[in-house]
């Protein structure tokens, strides 16, 4: 390398077994190696570490996959620069048809050297586990919807029909006991199905209570507190979008954090033609699901309810006025969307992504320094 006391840009494509390692020069005309393959284990990444170190200062990145962040985190242990970039954001020439380990290496580093990647946010180890739980949560709530529908389908399927509006209270799961069918299998499928239904349902109930418990001792738990004082943001939505956010200052406007949540709409223009679409669904869209899941309670009007009462009267004079802001504006522009004959779809995602402005606004006041 003719960089050999400058920086050395390496591409890893990280699998569970194995790393494809490539090394590109500082200068733009350098040549990009491949360096073979290594086991993927941190000792092999410590000798790795040593075998470069001589080559000048070390610049790694690799993708965003499912082994995590623990490479990251060992090659920052060791004094050298790294990022984990977004593979969506990775740009792939159209006529590029061979896929391998190697090439992916190969281009890694190579577009590293030119700055065309997109670094993601590393969470450190206790907002990760914060976050894995909240993502065990949400699995376990989609999990009791599902069994919930299964049962739902077959009584509908058998014709049983509920004649009260809401169901899944304690007068509904009643109901179900009291259904009789004619043959056995009917009715030991009803009750496997409702017992599916009950141990997913403790199972949400179980992860919510840690969810609770853990909560208090997080740094970023009064950010998550704060949050609460908006309407439509509960304490499961308020630790989800920290959980996947984290810090919210990353983003220096809140327009861009709308476009990472893939909230803002999407856009094809060329000369005098602009076509505008729906939103781009880019980005989290955990964060997205619950923000417009709270922008429906703007559809009633603006005042506290009983238990936000509780809330507010343990914030700051300064939450406290921008919770109101947010109910009094968007209660308001939900009313005034809905009168000009938008889809209701439309309004709450246009209500949701002013909702990610104002819960970028509190979060950003209330975050510990760094």
């Amino acid at each position: 390398m003719r960089n050999a006391h400058g920086t050395i840009y390496v591409g890893i494509d990280v699998s569970k077994d194995k790393l494809a390692v490539a090394v590109a020069g500082g200068e733009r005309g350098d040549e990009v190696l491949s360096l073979g393959t290594f086991e993927n284990t941190p000792a092999s990444v410590d000798t790795l570490l040593k075998k470069l170190a001589g080559r000048g200062d070390i610049s790694a990145c690799y993708e965003a996959g499912p082994t995590g962040y623990g490479l990251y985190r060992q090659i920052r242990a060791a004094g050298c620069d790294c990022c984990v970039v977004a593979p969506s954001l990775i740009p792939i020439r159209t006529g590029e048809r061979v896929k391998t380990d190697r090439l992916d290496a190969l281009r890694l580093a190579r577009l590293l050297r030119a700055g065309e990647l997109t670094p993601v946010w590393v969470p450190d180890e206790t907002h990760e586990a914060m976050r894995d739980l909240v993502r065990a949560r949400e699995s376990a709530a989609e999990d009791q919807r599902h069994k919930r529908q299964l049962v739902s389908a077959f009584v509908l399927r058998h014709g049983r029909v509920y004649q009260r509006s809401k169901p899944w209270t304690m007068r509904y799961r009643r109901w179900l006991q009291t259904l009789a069918f004619d043959h056995p299998a009917h009715q030991i499928a009803l009750q496997e199905m409702l017992q599916a239904e009950r141990n997913a349902s403790e199972r949400l109930e179980r992860l919510t209570k840690h969810i609770e418990v853990l909560v208090p001792d997080w740094t970023l738990a009064p950010a998550v507190n704060a949050l609460q004082a908006l309407r439509g943001v509960a304490l499961i939505s308020a630790v989800t979008f920290m959980a996947e956010i984290g810090d919210v200052r990353r983003f220096e406007t809140p327009v861009k954090l709308m476009a990472y949540l893939g909230l803002v709409p999407s856009e094809y223009s060329t000369g005098k033609t602009t076509r505008r679409g729906g939103i781009t669904r880019s980005g989290n869209a955990r964060v997205r699901h619950k923000l417009i899941e709270g922008a429906w309670t703007y559809r009633l009007q603006a005042r506290p309810g009983e238990r936000k009462l509780y809330i507010l009267r343990e914030q700051s004079p300064e939450v406290q006025d921008i919770a109101w802001k947010a109910q009094s504006r968007l209660t308001a522009r939900y009313r005034k969307l809905s009168q000009r004959g938008k889809k209701s779809t439309v309004v709450t995602t246009a209500i949701a992504r002013e909702m990610a402005a104002f819960m970028w606004d509190i979060a950003r006041r209330t975050m510990p320094a760094h």
